[in-house]
């Protein structure tokens, strides 16, 4: 991971709860500067560290925040969305049958809908695109091929425990006082 000393492309602005705990690991919760500005003006959010960038308007003047909080408390423990990327992110996005991570990744109903399987938390695991082909409309005991940890409803806590072995690519220096990642950066 790079930690850079100029903006990013965008003038983004790293977002903290009112706790000052970012909103969301992965995807590091970010902001365009043109949200931001928004915000300050509607006076949602504290600005926390700004850029040395100014940007202007007729009659205001504000130096884009780098970091900016909630002023209102968003509950972390509120049942994350059943969607593919917080699947994926469950199952460390490593197919459950091979382990094999990263490519061609796909969803497999553990019970096949063709038998009754149901598109829920409990009944979907990450596979690969070979072993989801391979597995077919089969349970896992019919093809031998058991899934490496059971599918269940993961809570909001441990997404973002999760979403923490996942570091983006960069990050401004500015960010590094409000994010935990146990890495080494490179400078």
């Amino acid at each position: 991971m790079q930690v850079l000393t100029q903006p990013p492309s965008g003038w983004p602005a790293l977002v903290l709860n009112a706790d000052f705990r970012p909103l969301s690991y992965y995807p590091l919760s970010l902001w365009c500067w043109q949200d931001v500005i928004k915000a300050v003006w509607q006076d949602r959010v504290e600005v926390v560290q700004t850029y040395d960038r100014v940007v202007r308007s007729p009659s205001l003047e504000y130096r884009l925040p780098s970091v900016i909080a909630l002023k209102d408390f968003i509950a972390q423990d509120r049942t994350p969305a059943f969607t593919r990327f917080n699947l994926f992110l469950r199952d460390e996005f490593t197919c459950q049958y091979c382990g094999t991570s990263g490519r061609d990744l796909t969803f497999d109903h553990v019970v096949p809908r063709s038998q009754g399987g149901r598109t829920t938390w409990d009944n979907i695991v990450t596979a690969c695109a070979p072993c989801n082909l391979r597995k077919g409309g089969r349970t896992p005991a019919q093809a031998g091929m058991p899934p490496m940890s059971r599918p269940e409803q993961p809570t909001a806590w441990r997404l973002q425990a999760q979403g923490r072995r996942f570091p983006p690519h960069y990050l401004h220096e500015s960010w590094l006082d409000y994010l935990y990642w146990d890495i080494e950066l490179e400078a």
